[in-house]
């Protein structure tokens, strides 16, 4: 009798667990109320951009009444977005921008969207975190690589590298007079480099001294303040002699400076021509006084001085 007993035991404990093995695979095949979710990764409604609200896209399978509400990091409701209202299967799409039931603005931090559908007696919420960030990204430091550039092209010190560090992960921009000319960067590290080959909207800018500003967007879409952005000083140039205007005596030789990177450039004065290298140009002056024309020129960038021969 106790053998018969411990094998209806048995047989009732295996019966029992293939009966909850059943249910349970049953329910991994049951397929979720909710497909096709998509959900902005983070939002700041106070950037004034396409990224001011949050929004999320879901597929009903069935057509139902749905509640909708935006929970915080400790599952609180914190606003409600819809209340018993019907939408047809198929893809249904709202936004959060960002208001809290009270009428005010939520404070920075994660938030989830729960959502309570009434005919499937389900609440369901979505896995998807959103961000709510609405400090902008601050510029800690922007350095660059040199102070003196010459974009002619020529391998030489043709771009100036700005390395940065910024408080967050952000795009980087460059701005030359209040306008942007470099970027958003395709990356955004917290820290990293630029470069900039002197083009300002599509045009390479004139030898000088220029002020660049280095500003950035996160991934929310906020922008450093224009009052926030961290100048950088920087002074383009091509090929430039040292003096316009040169007084020597005829058949003589005389000595300009000319400053570029260039390893060779090329030089005329009269109806003489050559090639040159160095930062010290020496020639012999012409053997009859008058006035004539020195001209320096390196992949197409030029510079004149006068030279005035007398006996």
């Amino acid at each position: 009798m106790q053998r018969l007993l411990t094998s209806l035991t048995l047989v009732g404990l295996l019966v029992a667990t293939a009966a909850t093995f059943a249910i349970t695979e049953r329910l991994k095949l049951t397929k979720s109320a909710i497909s096709g979710t998509r959900v902005s990764r983070s939002f700041s409604p106070s950037c004034g951009c396409t990224r001011k609200r949050a929004n999320v896209r879901i597929v009903l399978r069935r057509a139902d009444t749905l509640d909708v509400t935006v929970v915080d990091s400790h599952r609180h409701v914190v606003a409600t977005l819809f209340t018993r209202r019907h939408f047809p299967r198929g893809e249904t799409k709202f936004r959060w921008d960002g208001v809290v039931d009270t009428g005010g603005p939520a404070p920075d931090g994660t938030y989830q969207v729960k959502i309570h559908l009434e005919r499937q007696h389900q609440t369901i919420v979505l896995p998807n975190t959103i961000l709510l960030d609405t400090t902008p990204p601050e510029i800690l430091a922007a350095t660059p690589n040199r102070e003196t550039f010459s974009p002619d092209g020529d391998k030489q010190a043709d771009f100036v590298r700005i390395n940065y560090s910024l408080s967050k992960q952000a795009h980087v921009i460059l701005y030359l007079g209040g306008r942007r000319v470099l970027g958003p960067t395709y990356r955004h590290p917290a820290s990293g480099s630029l470069s900039w080959y002197g083009l300002a909207h599509g045009r390479l800018v004139r030898a000088g001294s220029y002020t660049l500003e280095v500003g950035a967007v996160d991934l929310s879409g906020n922008r450093t303040p224009p009052d926030q952005r961290v100048r950088v000083h920087v002074r383009l140039r091509y090929i430039v002699l040292a003096s316009k205007r040169i007084g020597v005596r005829a058949g003589t030789f005389f000595e300009i400076g000319v400053s570029t990177d260039a390893r060779r450039y090329h030089w005329s004065l009269g109806t003489r021509e050559g090639r040159n290298g160095g930062a010290v140009l020496r020639l012999r002056a012409p053997k009859s006084p008058g006035r004539y024309l020195l001209t320096v020129s390196e992949r197409g960038h030029v510079d004149r001085a006068h030279l005035v021969v007398v006996k």
